[in-house]
């Protein structure tokens, strides 16, 4: 800590450059990495590995214009790392966290938002999600969105499937998409 109570990482860099904090987290559903700026979470990045880790912190540096810097004792993340531990212990339904959107922009930016009314334990069609945001011949779209999405769990596309009742992709994989469902109750718990 400096003599302003601020934590070296938490200071704007000299530079003038955006700082960037991340962290990995255990889940139920595998390591997470959360990443944050001084606006909010910026990322939530699934399966991370090393390998995986690795990669989307350069990404993230290379669109956020700022070498991330590993601070998993940030006040910037603390309450992203309490929250998500609540939803994994099922105490939370809803996460209530400053988010940073600049990693998506346009029609991504306007559907992931939408999705954020989505409550937990419903689900919503690809096709209902073009409809809410005035596409309605836009499924596809919406589902590359899902794709794009920077903040999934807290931007909820877990929570998007098919019309003719099918799970649908995911970026994290449809077997922790079948796991998130379950936890929020809307797809029985695996019985082994």
């Amino acid at each position: 800590m400096n003599a302003n109570g601020q934590h070296e990482q938490d200071r704007p860099g000299q530079d003038g450059l955006r700082k960037v904090v991340w962290a990995v987290v255990a889940s139920d559903i595998g390591p997470l990495m959360l990443a944050a700026t001084d606006d909010g979470l910026v990322s939530v990045v699934f399966h991370a590995t090393d390998a995986v880790r690795d990669q989307a912190l350069e990404r993230l540096g290379s669109r956020l214009g700022a070498e991330p810097v590993e601070a998993p004792d940030s006040p910037l993340l603390a309450e992203s790392i309490r929250q998500f531990a609540a939803y994994f212990a099922g105490e939370r339904h809803d996460f209530e966290l400053p988010l940073d959107w600049s990693l998506i922009s346009g029609f991504n930016r306007q559907v992931l938002r939408e999705l954020t009314t989505v409550p937990y334990g419903a689900v919503v069609g690809y096709g209902d999600l073009a409809r809410r945001v005035g596409q309605p011949g836009a499924a596809q779209a919406v589902g590359m969105a899902m794709g794009a999405n920077p903040l999934p769990v807290v931007v909820p596309c877990h929570r998007v499937v098919e019309s003719d009742g099918g799970i649908g992709g995911f970026g994290g994989g449809v077997e922790t998409k079948r796991q998130l469902l379950a936890l929020e109750g809307v797809l029985p718990q695996p019985l082994f």
